[in-house]
Formats: structure tokens, sequence, C-alpha cells
């Protein structure tokens, strides 16, 4: 797959620039590539994991998606705290593996399927009630406990997302700022190594 932009910056890639990073931040950039171990998550949670994060994101690479699914697996893994979580909630690591076993328990018995044998749109509309806290209250997932679940899939997959060097290169972002630091800092202003738009959309 072309790790390259594309949109408002076609052929524009990141990575090309990686040799302005400091050593400390190229290594942590690149390790978000691959290859990944997996800590806590079983081959059928990082499958899970991976089908809700392409829903959620509406992006299909194999590639951004395997690093979506580590970096939860990392989260799940660290013993670092959550800042704040409400006081009925689980910590993340018991949530979002509960969650995921209660996601197959809600597609049986409203589609008598398996999650990850269901058609696209019939799994987006259990995430949707998920969202909305509206699916069959099963062993205290209550609407409270569905809306907590997806608040954190939402928040672990969405900041993987925008973590990956690809789709920085989609968005024009120019990468870490340290050592080189950003000069033009005005608004619509770039410095000359940023990219600039494509044509059509000048």
């Amino acid at each position: 797959m072309d790790r390259k932009g594309q949109g408002l910056y076609p052929g524009y890639d990141v990575l090309a620039l990686q040799d302005e990073w400091d050593a400390v931040t190229r290594q942590i950039v690149n390790k978000r590539l691959g290859p990944f171990q997996y800590k806590v998550c079983s081959h059928w949670e990082q499958t899970m994991i991976k089908t809700l994060a392409e829903h959620l994101t509406y992006d299909c690479r194999d590639e951004v998606l395997t690093w979506i699914t580590a970096h939860v697996d990392q989260q799940l893994a660290s013993p670092t705290g959550e800042a704040q979580r409400k006081p009925n909630t689980p910590p993340q690591r018991e949530l979002i593996r509960g969650g995921l076993k209660m996601l197959d328990a809600w597609s049986k018995n409203q589609y008598g399927q398996a999650f990850l044998q269901l058609e696209q749109d019939q799994q987006f509309q259990i995430i949707n009630s998920l969202q909305t806290g509206s699916l069959e209250t099963i062993k205290g997932w209550d609407h409270s406990l569905q809306k907590d679940l997806f608040k954190k899939l939402v928040g672990l997959v969405i900041e993987a997302y925008y973590s990956h060097p690809w789709t920085w290169s989609e968005m024009g972002y120019g990468g870490p700022s340290y050592p080189r630091g950003y000069v033009r800092i005005g608004l619509g202003v770039t410095d000359p190594w940023e990219p600039k738009r494509g044509p059509s959309h000048a």
C-alpha cells in the first residue's frame, strides 16, 4: 500500500523528513510501522479491534488498522493510570476485553451470528446502538456501560489513527517539531519544507 499522502497533499510522505528528527523521536514513530508484539489481546480480540477500527475510522488499510490494534493492546498492557474514570466503570483492560465478548453476545442475540460473521452494515448497526447505549442489557451491561465502552474504544482508536505517519502525510502534517522546529506559525503560513496543497485545491 502506498504510504504517501492522497487528497489535499498527493505524493507527500512525512517519513521522507525523518532525518530531521532526533533519534528517539525517529525510533518512536518508526515503531508504529511494525512489526508488533501483543501482550494482552488474543488473536480473536485483535481481529475484533481491527474490525471496529475500520468502522470508526472509515479506513480499510491493513497497515494502519494493525497499528491501531497494537496501540490498543499497548494501552491495555500499560500500568499507567487512565486519568479520569467514572466510579462504576471498570478499568479499561476489563472494559475493553469484556466489551468485545459482549459485542459477540449482542450480535448473536440480534442476528444469530458472531460479530465477525455479520455483514458490514449489521456490524455498523451494532456499533451505532452501542454508541447510544440502546442494546439489550445483558449481564449488567446497561446503557451507561455500553456508552462507556464506545467512548473508550473511540478514544483509543482515534488517538492511534492520528499518530500514524501515513495519516500525517494525508493531512499535511510535517511531523515532530524537534529539533528543527516550526518557524512560520502565522495563520495560513507554512515553512518551506511543509507540504503544499495539490493544484486542484488551490
